[in-house]
């Protein structure tokens, strides 16, 4: 973490002489992604990525597909998460090249066996809440930086977990 705090004076320079023109009608996003599960009592951290299709309907109101993998050790025990959700997209696009946004998102949640103690593979419903930003480099790259509260229902007990991600985003099909 500490080798990454030198990187945002640098992506923020970047950034700006960046200029937003338009709203891009599709925006594709990949990079890293961090989901520190919490049950019982109990967390541990799993690390992965994520992927994401967002369709912009107009300037502030979208929809967005989102797939995240993880991978991690659970008491010992390698585990596997995997999330697919969709939903609304709220993006304020007034302050140039910076684009806050918010979103909602319902799907599930995968997990492999010994996940959270699990006998077998198990598909469960996911709920994600969050936001974050998008920094634009130029009209089509920008950085996203992005945390969601994900709750999950395993063995009849709730987990509230943090998922964060950052990546690069790619615009295309201005309108």
């Amino acid at each position: 973490m500490k080798r990454f705090i030198w990187l945002l004076p640098v992506i923020l320079l970047c950034c700006a002489g960046a200029q937003a023109q338009g709203t891009p009608s599709w925006e594709l996003s990949g990079g890293y992604s961090n989901l520190w599960v919490h049950s019982s009592g109990e967390s541990f951290r799993l690390n992965g990525g994520n992927a994401t299709l967002t369709e912009n309907v107009n300037s502030w109101f979208g929809g967005r597909f989102e797939l995240n993998a993880f991978r991690g050790a659970e008491a010992g025990v390698n585990v596997n998460a995997y999330t697919l959700t969709y939903g609304p997209v709220f993006s304020y696009r007034r302050m140039g090249r910076v684009v806050p946004y918010a979103h909602f998102q319902i799907g599930a949640i995968h997990g492999s066996q010994g996940y959270l103690g699990i006998s077998q593979d198990a598909f469960k419903f996911a709920v994600a809440g969050g936001g974050g930003i998008d920094m634009s480099i130029n009209r089509k790259i920008a950085v996203r930086l992005q945390a969601d509260y994900l709750l999950t229902r395993f063995l009849e007990v709730n987990q509230n977990n943090l998922q964060t991600s950052v990546g690069l985003v790619y615009r295309f099909g201005y309108k």
